[in-house]
């Protein structure tokens, strides 16, 4: 829930304008990544696990139209998606489901090959979506598709945070650049906050997110002449409980959560919650 009201989504809001203010009575946080492959459906789900625990109303909203797997991360076989509701054959009620991190899911279903492309219609319906469902909770986790597609940066278009996750991949850390960059220059963001998965040995993230923020500070500045400020939020250690977990569909905080990936991601929770959230007593 952000600190004081804010005011309505704009009607039609496009990829390249800067995030829509956030409906009353939601925190919207999209979390997205510059490739695949790194691990962002899983944090998404378990991040929303972790704020469940802490009394957080918590909504995981798949905005990868494309090529949606929250349902196969999560086990979950929903009769009802988000693809029913944008074709009107169900209601949006009916397609909210209760994962088993005590969160509410609302699922795109795999291959919408008609909404990998941003139209008008798209971006209605998904507008309408967060501007019906955003009162009812304090936060809405965006979990986007990779890239920079038009639909990936209008889907972050609708978030007030974004968290961006990578890998000390060289390539997850190219690709995470060029998504920084891009939010800076259309979405004319002021900071993004980054957490690195996979890490190998404790303070890489903080080591990789400080060569990132030197090559944001030579090349790419803000609306308001500024360099785009990465904030680190924290690493996720490279653990064998995660690939357990996700093979076995999973949540690593269900699961093991006792295990180092579990602990981190708790430990994201906290910071999201202290930075972002009015903590629920």
């Amino acid at each position: 829930m952000s600190d004081a009201p804010s005011p309505s989504l704009p009607t039609r809001p496009s990829a390249g304008h800067a995030p829509a203010p956030a409906p009353q009575g939601a925190r919207i946080i999209a979390i997205t990544s510059g490739k695949g492959g790194v691990g962002k459906t899983f944090v998404s789900a378990n991040l929303a696990t972790a704020l469940t625990r802490r009394g957080q109303r918590v909504l995981v909203l798949d905005a990868d139209l494309g090529l949606a797997n929250l349902d196969v991360v999560l086990n979950l076989h929903p009769k009802v998606t988000l693809h029913d509701v944008f074709t009107g054959k169900a209601q949006l009620e009916d397609a909210l489901v209760a994962a088993p991190g005590g969160f509410s899911v609302l699922l795109a279903g795999s291959g919408m090959v008609e909404y990998s492309r941003l139209t008008p219609e798209v971006r209605n319906q998904l507008l309408q979506v967060i501007q019906t469902l955003a009162p009812r909770f304090d936060v809405i986790l965006l979990d986007t598709g990779a890239g920079i597609s038009d639909v990936v940066l209008f889907s972050v278009s609708l978030a007030s945070e974004v968290l961006i996750v990578a890998t000390p991949e060289p390539t997850s850390l190219t690709d995470a650049y060029a998504a920084i960059k891009v939010l800076a220059l259309q979405q004319k963001r002021q900071h993004v906050r980054l957490v690195i998965n996979q890490a190998a040995r404790p303070g890489d993230g903080r080591a990789i997110t400080g060569q990132l923020q030197q090559v944001l500070d030579r090349f790419v500045s803000t609306e308001s002449g500024r360099s785009m400020r990465l904030i680190h939020m924290g690493d996720i250690p490279a653990d064998p409980a995660v690939r357990d977990a996700v093979m076995r569909r999973h949540l690593l905080l269900l699961h093991t959560p006792g295990c180092p990936a579990a602990l981190a991601i708790a430990q994201l929770a906290n910071k999201i919650e202290d930075a972002l959230l009015v903590r629920v007593s």
